[in-house]
Order: structure tokens, then sequence, then C-alpha cells
């Protein structure tokens, strides 16, 4: 195995954001679960709309929980085969705060036209679970 430069070497940091957006996925399912229905209910809101902002919002937490354990994953394996994943674990995290962010904000009233803007967020999300292939992919002979 070569030697890695510290420029490139593989860092903890991507195992660090993975707990962080771990633990902010739980609270935000959390809260969706328990708050946010009553919430939407004391609004001025139709049972159709609240029912399809839940939606939004429950979306929205299943792919930010799968992704934080792909960036964790991503982590472990950057760290495992001492090779840079900043590309894969930028892809994700980007991706999870575009694809998830834009479906929270949709859900807690935000503008309509922020979902033209999700789909580039699962692209994001797409790219990241292609460079872990890559990356946990043996190099040509």
């Amino acid at each position: 195995m070569n030697p890695v430069s510290a420029e490139s070497s593989p860092s903890i940091a991507p195992i660090r954001v993975a707990a962080i957006l771990g633990f902010l996925g739980v609270g935000l399912g959390a809260f969706g679960a328990h708050g946010l229905e009553g919430y939407f209910e004391s609004s001025s809101l139709d049972p159709a709309a609240i029912a399809e902002r839940l939606d939004w919002w429950k979306t929205a937490t299943f792919y930010h929980l799968v992704h934080a354990v792909a960036l964790a994953a991503a982590g472990a394996v950057s760290l495992a085969l001492q090779a840079p994943a900043r590309l894969v674990t930028w892809s994700l995290a980007a991706g999870i705060a575009i694809f998830s962010g834009t479906l929270y904000a949709m859900a807690l009233g935000g503008p309509r036209w922020l979902g033209a803007v999700t789909p580039i967020g699962g692209v994001l999300l797409m790219l990241g679970w292609v460079g872990l292939f890559r990356l946990s992919s043996p190099e040509p002979a």
C-alpha cells in the first residue's frame, strides 16, 4: 500500500459529521412523529395539506437517516482502505442537506418551488453511492 500524503489522507471527519446528522435525523423524526401533526392541526391547513406535509417530512427523515448511515460507512471504508473519500462524503452530506432540507422546509410552509431543487439533492445522494462503490472497488492491475 502506498503511503498517503497528509493532504489526501482519510479523516475521521465524515464519521463525526454522520454522527451529528444521525442525531439530528432522529430528533427531526421524533418531532415529526410527536409534534408536527398537532402543530399543523392547530393551523388553518386542510387535512389533505396536512397529510402532504407529513408525507414530505417522513420522506425527508427517511432519506436523511439512511444517508447519514451511508456517510458513516463511507468514512469507515475510507479509513480502512486508507483512501481519501472527500468527494463521496461531500456528495452525501450536500445531498442530505439539499434533498431533506428542501422537503423539511416545504413541510414547514416553505415555498413549493423548493420541490424543483429537491432532485438536485437526490442526484448528489446517488453520486455519493457511486463514489462509495468506486472507493471500495479494487484498482485495476
